[in-house]
């Protein structure tokens, strides 16, 4: 018997690998000289960099981020073999998953976190972007995110406006005066659902 396995992650319980992994080992229970190869799937949201990565030969990173209640977080995201494309998903920096049920609320959480792992890998030579936007516990339109990457995104007294969506209603004025020079030359960004 041959048999390949492709299982999404179970969200904050076991990974898609880890959940290949353990249906392989109940096959070979049973069919003691099965072939089962097991490979990583994700539909955008927690996993999603884990299986494009290791799927398409790349290597993965970790960077301290912040996270969606504005703690420091460590964040996996990867970059293929060209080295020029990153795989980065909302939900390692962003993600339903880091907040406590009790603190589950878009008005507080921030995407801040994503913009640190799409500016580590700018600076590790990444110019186009490959972008899994499920499983976040944010609603504030990328605004974090740009913060992160050195947009103004200002108040009426011209200051950061606040991290959620609460700072949209805050917004009156958005500056480009301090992004990172780098974006010029990272011509494009996909979006995985």
């Amino acid at each position: 018997m041959k048999a390949i396995i492709a299982i999404d992650s179970l969200k904050g319980s076991l990974s898609s690998l880890q959940a290949g992994d353990a249906i392989r080992e109940g096959i070979l229970r049973v069919y003691k000289d099965a072939v089962v190869q097991v490979r990583p799937l994700a539909d955008g949201g927690e996993g999603t960099v884990e299986a494009l990565t290791i799927g398409m030969g790349g290597e993965l990173q970790t960077v301290t981020v912040t996270g969606p209640l504005g703690e420091k977080a460590e964040a996996q995201y990867g970059i293929l073999a060209d080295g020029v494309t990153a795989i980065v998903e909302m939900s390692a920096a962003a993600g339903i998953t880091m907040v406590p049920d009790e603190k589950r609320n878009p008005l507080y959480t921030t995407t801040y976190g994503v913009g640190e792992m799409i500016r580590d890998a700018i600076r590790k030579g990444c110019r186009h972007f490959i972008v899994g936007i499920g499983g976040s516990a944010t609603n504030d339109g990328g605004v974090g995110m740009l913060q992160a990457l050195g947009f103004g995104l200002l108040d009426e007294s011209g200051r950061q406006v606040s991290f959620g969506a609460q700072g949209l209603q805050e917004l009156k004025s958005i500056t480009d005066d301090n992004v990172i020079p780098e974006l010029k030359t990272a011509p494009s960004a996909s979006h995985v659902t």
